[in-house]
């Protein structure tokens, strides 16, 4: 379990909220996003003409399944306001210390009984070959109840500060895992934590801190949405599948509820690593069920 900050109208960074960044590596925010905000997410996977038709299915070397839905640009759908508001940008900001840009957003959906396993790594550890410094975050919310049975993100307090560490590739699809001896080693000093969440709660995380999550055994279904943001002082230097700079354009909060765009994804830039047609039939098919 992980302590929390809770949100009100008049939300602000506190310091305790960055001490907390700071010591920790991460943050979380609960009822960050009310229920409405929660359901208008849901409605971008429900419609018939949904952003679900934009994922595609890696399947792990256990026969289990990850879904994933990533772009780059935020567009001007209801993800993409919520990702441009001034309670998510103006927070990122603040812990970074300058302007951010949009890097990418993803939806990250975990099936029950099938969904994959997302093994040890930094954020960082993906995204340094392309950015000379840590200067990025990850902004995690979750749609559905993430619990210690369903595959919530583990984490291990504190681990940011010894910086990015070997990467080498995993066994898993398109995943990177962390130096496993490292790991280790780092367990006996870094609280091991289940960070669980409820639909709405928001997690603000170093961009080098260690976490993981396990398969999704359980009878309940794990999705998540997540946006990630680069300090603009520190612009890819290397083009690639993600966005260098580009202004971000902030709205404020009031327009999130404002906005009734669920089905026009123009301008998000989707990025599809795998292009197999059979698994994106499968994927937009798929029975959406609503916590």
């Amino acid at each position: 379990m992980v302590d929390a900050f809770c949100f009100d109208e008049k939300f602000e960074l506190t310091d305790a909220m960055k001490n907390k960044y700071e010591d920790d590596g991460f943050f979380v925010v609960k009822n960050f996003l009310d229920k409405e905000e929660v359901e208008n997410i849901w409605k971008t996977l429900e419609e018939p003409d949904s952003i679900m038709k934009k994922g595609y299915v890696t399947h792990e070397p256990d026969g289990k399944k990850i879904m994933r839905i990533l772009y780059s640009q935020p567009g001007n759908d209801f993800t993409g306001i919520l990702a441009r508001s001034e309670k998510i940008v103006n927070t990122v900001e603040e812990l970074l210390g300058g302007e951010v840009y949009h890097y990418h957003s993803k939806f990250i959906l975990k099936n029950a009984h099938e969904g994959g396993r997302h093994v040890w790594h930094q954020d960082y550890g993906y995204w340094y070959k392309h950015n000379v410094f840590p200067d990025m975050i990850t902004v995690w919310m979750p749609i559905d109840k993430a619990t210690r049975n369903n595959s919530c993100l583990q984490l291990l307090k504190g681990s940011h500060k010894c910086g990015r560490i070997t990467h080498v590739p995993s066994s898993g699809f398109m995943q990177t895992e962390a130096d496993p001896e490292r790991i280790e080693q780092l367990k006996q000093v870094c609280e091991h934590l289940y960070c669980e969440m409820e639909p709405g709660d928001v997690l603000f995380q170093h961009c080098n801190l260690l976490h993981t999550s396990a398969p999704n055994d359980s009878d309940m279904r794990r999705w998540a949405f997540v946006a990630c943001y680069n300090r603009r002082s520190n612009s890819s230097i290397v083009k690639h599948h993600h966005p260098q700079y580009s202004p971000i354009e902030k709205v404020p909060d009031s327009e999130i509820k404002k906005c009734t765009n669920f089905t026009d994804f123009s301008g998000k830039d989707f990025v599809n690593p795998i292009g197999n047609e059979d698994d994106r039939k499968l994927y937009s098919a798929y029975n959406i069920r609503k916590p």
